[in-house]
Parts: C-alpha cells; structure tokens; sequence
C-alpha cells in the first residue's frame, strides 16, 4: 500500500450523487421547513379577504394640432416619436391631478370614510389607498393602457376604472387648453413688448438719418448708394483687363525687339509693324545693291556710275537706320500709352472704392440701427401671425388624445387572492428554502462526511468503514451481518504492515464517543476467529469498558502488573472465543502516566509480543489526555477510528498530527457509524457484503440491533444527527 504521506490531495469535485446524498441526510429538515412553508401559504391564503378586479382601456396619443390645414395652407405634422411617452403617461395616471377628479366625481372621501368606519378622510388618503387599488399596464407595442382595479365590491371596481379613464380624458383636454392659452398669453406679451421697442428705434433711425447727413433714396437698402454701380465695376474690370493685356504684350514684344541688332531689326520689324516707307526704303537697297553687283562685274570700283551707286546705298542704310529708330521709339511711345492709361483707370475705381468705404463707415451706425428695425419689424409680423394663428387654432375642434376602447364590466368571480398559485409558490418556496436550508447546514458542517473527504484532508487512507448500528462480534459469532466489514478491516491492516514483525496495534480517536473501544473488540475478535493469538489491553486507565463489553471482572489488570503486584497469567483472562485474551486495566492508580511510560511498560510489550501473535490497546481520546500519545509512540502501529458527522475535521486531523509527532506508526483512518442506506458513496464502497448480510426489511434490522449498552464509545449506540 502507498506511504499516505507521498499521496497528492485530490480537487475537490461534486458529483451530482454529492448533492443527492446531502438531500437525503438533511431530508428530515427539508421536510419541515417545506411543510411548514407550505402551511403558512395555506393559511394565508384562506385568510386574506377576495377582491374582484375590472379593467377599463384606453388609447392614448401625443397631442396634435389641428384636423385642418392651419394658416397659409401648412398641413399638419406628427409628432416625434418619444419612447417614454407611455411611462410618463402611466405616472400622470396615478397622480392627484388624475386620481382628484375621480374622488370629487364619485365623492369617495364620504363614501369610504363610512365604508370603513372612520370620521373622515383627506384627498391624500384616499388617493394613496385608490393608488393601491388600481393596477396600470401597458399594453406591448401598442399606445394602449389597460386600467385595473381590484375592489372587494365588484360594482365599485367597474365603476372606478371607468371613472379613472374619464378623468384621464379629461385631464388631457384641460392641460392642452392650459398650454395653448398660455402659451398665446406669453406670446401677446411678447408682441406688446417689441412694438415698444420698434417705435424706439425708429426714433433712433431718423436721428441718426439728420446728423450723420446720409441720403437714404432707397427705403429697402441697408447699404449706402456705392459710386459706382456693379455693372460699371464690371465694365471697368473688363477694361483694366484687356488693356494690362495689351501693356504686356507690347512690353514683351518691345524687349524681345531690343534684344536684337539693327540689321536683324530691319527684317523683323516689318512683320511687327506695318510701315509702308521703311519697306519702301528697303526694296530701294534691294534693288541699289543688284546693280552695285552688277556693275562691279563689268566697272571697277573707281567708275564713277560704280561710286554714285555706292552712295546711294550708304544713304538709303543711314535713312532705314534712322527709320527703325523712329519705330522703335514709336513702340515705346505706344506702351507709355498704354501704362498711362492703365493707371488712370485704375486710379479712378480706387478713388470711387475708398469714397464709398468711408462713407459706409461713415453710416455705419445708421445702416446697422436701420437694418435691426426691419427685422424687428418682421419678426412682429410673424408674431402676430402666429398669435391670431392660435386663437383660430384654439377655436377648431380638435381630435381627443384620448380614447376609452373599453368599458369595465363588473367581474363574476374573485381574482384575489389566487389560491391556486399562492399554494403553488408555498410549495416551491417551501422546497426551495428547505434545500436551501440543508445544503447550508451541510456547509456549516466541517465534520467527516466522505472517504474523499478524509483522503484528502488527512493525506491517510481509509483501512475500513464501519456500518450503523454494529453489535459485538464476540456476542453475535463470526456469521454477523457486520463481520465482513471487519475482516475488510483487518485484510488492510495486514497489506498495510511494512514487517510481519509489527503485532502491536493501538486503537486512538480524537474525541470520546467514536467508537474506538468496539472497533478495538470487534477487530481482536475477527483476528482470533482466523485462527491467531490475540490479546486485548485495556489501556483507557481512566474511563475503562472493555470488562463490561466481555463480561469479566476489573479486580485485576495491567495496573496490578505494572506496579509489580500480579503476573501476565494471573493478570490475563479468558474470553468466549477461542484464541481471544484480555487483560483488564485494574485499578486506577495515583498517576497512571508515569506507568505507561514506565520500563515495566516496554517489558510488558516485548513480552506479550513473544506471546500473542496481535495485541491490540485501547486507548483513551488522544486530544484528552496524554495516554493516547504515549501509547501511539511505543506501539507499532496506530489506527484512528473517526465517527461519521461527530467531530469537525480540525479535530481529527489534530489528532493525527500528535501520532505523527510523537512518533507513532500510523497506518490509516477507520470511518465508524456510516448509514448506509442514505450515503451512496459508502454504500458502494462496501454494498456488496452489506447486501450479502444484510437483505432483510428495516423491521428485521431493527429487530437484530443489539440494545443500548454504558460504553460510550459503542457505536451500537444509535446517534441522532
């Protein structure tokens, strides 16, 4: 078998069969908090008084204007949509605006102050309790509202809920009268106010027209009269751009002529500018300078016709010259014009632009006062429009926002209470907090529950699990229904031995009451019944319990060996089964630590251990005094037995941590008291043998249980949880 302390803790998972198990251990307080539950729900509901219910409807929309086309021909525009109109609505119905009229029409403050025997009521009672009453609803995706009221007079019912939805009529066409009337009563304040301040500043316009001199022609100008008219600014811009275009032109066309010699000058020119004597001019050369070509051919240069012909040219090249010079200068002359006239222009709209700025400037405060008079004034036009507008509109008769789609009829039967549903929300409600109830004491309970509990809280296996209600083995013989458990128990303890040398066995438990005294008998007894030598030491000098358990006397036991005043035979009895010993603990001495942990102690051990093939010690509570402990440290194997749902954990697994510290060889937990029938985790664990032995009814197991004995730690002992 694994060393427990090498074993990994397991994750805590719950297994629906968890859950089922914790239902059917804590069923005895599931079913009394759901009957009770359950009758409370009853009874309440047979108590409270019934109530008849009537339901009146009616449509609502947003308020519109008018069926017909108001002034100026406008048709008439839906409102938008608002998601909250419906809630808003719902409110305003249970307001006193609402609910006043209800009580006024029906005088109910009379009526229900006699009803119910009181002196008298206020207007704010009985809204409150009408409020109480009534039961508001919208109907989904719809504009409609369903009016409810629940009255133990069915007559009264129909009739509120009727009234209800007439006063909600009403209070509608009053609030869009309100509204209208005083809306048109700010708006005739507001026109009586601006005409006062037209009238004031008309006055201002005339005064600022005489001192500031502006001559005003045109009474629909806000501007004054500029110099120059758009279609005279046009026209000069035109102008200005056609001559810059000459201007540049003749500009570039003059540095490109300039850029050039006087001999390319005369051929260029005549392309540029049409002059008839320069090309005159130029054929004349033409022609001179043939017949110079011509005659030198047949004349020399020194001929007189040949020199007169070379004047003539020299002549005619000094009248092109100075012929080009002159065009050249005419050019110029041209784009002086041109500039000149550009600039004259320009000057001119300057002048009329600046005039024109600083008499604007100048009116300023004219324009600006005269500009806001004529949209105050306007604006009045409007004002009044819209006053006369809402008077006609205030005149027409309008659709009603709100219309009744259904009369309340009295009801035929009571509505409340719905016992039905009341009983069946007990019932569930009973279950439920039943449930709830248990898993919560469940939670609360950090006793042993499990053998996943233990493993993974005592890191330990589990050598046994012991049933509910065993007898004594040595009573009942080796074909007791509870024997097979044991001999479970005790084919682990012998897996779990490291050496067959290792025959003393030491029985420990946290707290009194766990049943370590019969486990330690029932286990000796199941030993001896496979044919071994087993003794069984009463070691619980304290609380002894063992001799009563066997039926032998106390007279004589370890005590009286110890203190060196008996022999082993003399101290050792016989028991009902073959091969089974016991030796009492005798007499309580003064101090009975200092005799277990005494020489005579470890002697007496080495001893019984040449004699007896098992011995086995009871022990008292290991966390009640320190017997256990020592006992735990000079034996060589140690077992804890734990009682189901007895102690908390902490506890148990205290008292492991004192074997381990004092050096005891623990081996593993047996779980003692296990109610098989209720914990389907324990019953697979050992079902099998629990079937074998156990397939009678519940009469019979009752009737084969052992009866109540004085050991507190028998598990025979039927425990109440």
């Amino acid at each position: 078998m694994d060393d427990p302390k090498n074993q990994q803790p397991q994750e805590t998972k719950l297994h629906f069969l968890d859950y089922w198990r914790i239902i059917r251990i804590r069923k005895a307080i599931i079913i009394t908090v759901f009957l009770i539950t359950a009758i409370i729900a009853t009874a309440v509901t047979f108590i409270l008084p019934t109530a008849y219910s009537s339901t009146s409807q009616i449509k609502i929309e947003p308020d519109t204007s008018a069926d017909i086309a108001g002034i100026g021909g406008q048709t008439t525009i839906a409102p938008q949509y608002d998601p909250y109109f419906l809630q808003t609505e719902l409110e305003v119905l249970q307001e006193a605006t609402v609910l006043g009229k209800v009580i006024d029409a029906l005088n109910l403050n009379v009526v229900w102050a006699k009803k119910y025997g009181a002196d008298t009521l206020k207007t704010a009672d009985t809204v409150e309790f009408l409020k109480r009453q009534m039961s508001l609803n919208s109907v989904r995706n719809t504009t409609l509202i369903d009016i409810t009221v629940y009255s133990a007079d069915k007559n009264e019912a129909a009739t509120l809920a009727n009234e209800i939805a007439k006063a909600y009529n009403v209070y509608r066409q009053e609030r869009r009268k309100q509204l209208t009337l005083g809306g048109i009563k700010v708006l005739e304040e507001q026109y009586d106010s601006e005409e006062e301040q037209i009238q004031a500043i008309r006055a201002n316009v005339d005064r600022l027209r005489k001192e500031l001199a502006i001559a005003d022609v045109d009474p629909n100008s806000f501007i004054p009269t500029p110099t120059l008219t758009q279609e005279q600014l046009a026209e000069f811009h035109n102008m200005m751009m056609e001559g810059q275009t000459r201007y540049m032109k003749l500009n570039e066309q003059l540095i490109q002529l300039k850029a050039l010699s006087i001999e390319k000058l005369r051929d260029v020119l005549p392309t540029v500018s049409q002059d008839g004597a320069l090309s005159g001019l130029l054929d004349k050369l033409h022609e001179a300078q043939q017949r110079f070509v011509t005659m030198t051919n047949d004349y020399s240069l020194a001929n007189p016709d040949v020199i007169r012909v070379q004047s003539l040219i020299n002549e005619l090249n000094q009248q092109i010259d100075d012929r080009v010079n002159g065009i050249m200068i005419g050019l110029e002359n041209n784009l002086n014009t041109e500039k000149a006239a550009l600039d004259t222009l320009n000057t001119e709209v300057e002048s009329s632009t600046q005039k024109d700025q600083e008499e604007a400037v100048r009116g300023q405060p004219y324009w600006e006062e005269k500009r806001k008079l004529a949209n105050m004034i306007d604006f009045h036009k409007l004002l009044a429009t819209k006053i006369e507008q809402e008077k006609i509109d205030l005149a027409i008769p309008k659709t009603s926002a709100v219309e009744i789609t259904k009369i309340a009829e009295p009801g035929k039967d009571p509505v409340r209470p719905n016992k039905t549903l009341n009983i069946t929300l007990g019932l569930v409600f009973g279950l439920i907090m039943g449930i709830g109830l248990a898993f919560f004491i469940e939670y609360l309970d950090t006793s042993v529950k499990t053998i996943d509990d233990v493993e993974r809280a005592f890191q330990a296996p589990v050598l046994g699990v012991i049933p509910q209600n065993v007898g004594y083995l040595i009573d009942e013989g080796p074909e007791s229904r509870y024997a097979e458990a044991y001999r479970v128990l005790r084919t682990n303890i012998l897996f779990s031995r490291k050496d067959d040398k290792l025959t003393t066995i030491v029985v420990v438990s946290a707290g009194a009451g766990e049943g370590k005294s019969t486990t330690t008998v029932n286990l000796a007894t199941v030993f001896a019944q496979a044919g071994q030598r087993v003794l069984i030491v009463d070691s619980d000098l304290r609380r002894p319990t063992l001799h009563k358990l066997l039926h032998v006397s106390n007279d004589l036991g370890l005590t009286n060996y110890l203190l060196n005043q008996n022999t082993l035979a003399e101290v050792i009895q016989n028991t009902g089964v073959p091969m089974l010993h016991f030796m009492a603990s005798g007499k309580l001495p003064s101090s009975s630590m200092s005799i277990l942990n005494s020489a005579q102690m470890k002697d007496m051990v080495a001893e019984l251990k040449q004699r007896y093939d098992f011995v086995f010690f009871d022990s008292p509570p290991i966390l009640g005094v320190s017997d256990a402990s020592i006992l735990a440290s000079e034996m060589d194997m140690v077992i804890q037995v734990i009682q189901y749902r007895r102690y908390p954990q902490p506890m148990n697994i205290r008292a492991k941590q004192v074997i381990e510290k004092v050096g005891g060889m623990f081996i593993g937990i047996v779980l003692n008291n296990i109610n098989m029938s209720q914990d389907e985790s324990y019953y697979y664990y050992s079902g099998y043998y629990h079937d074998y032995y156990h397939s009678g009814n519940v009469k019979e197991q009752e009737a084969a249980a052992p009866k109540d004995s004085d050991d507190d730690d028998n598990t025979g002992i039927k425990q109440k949880y």
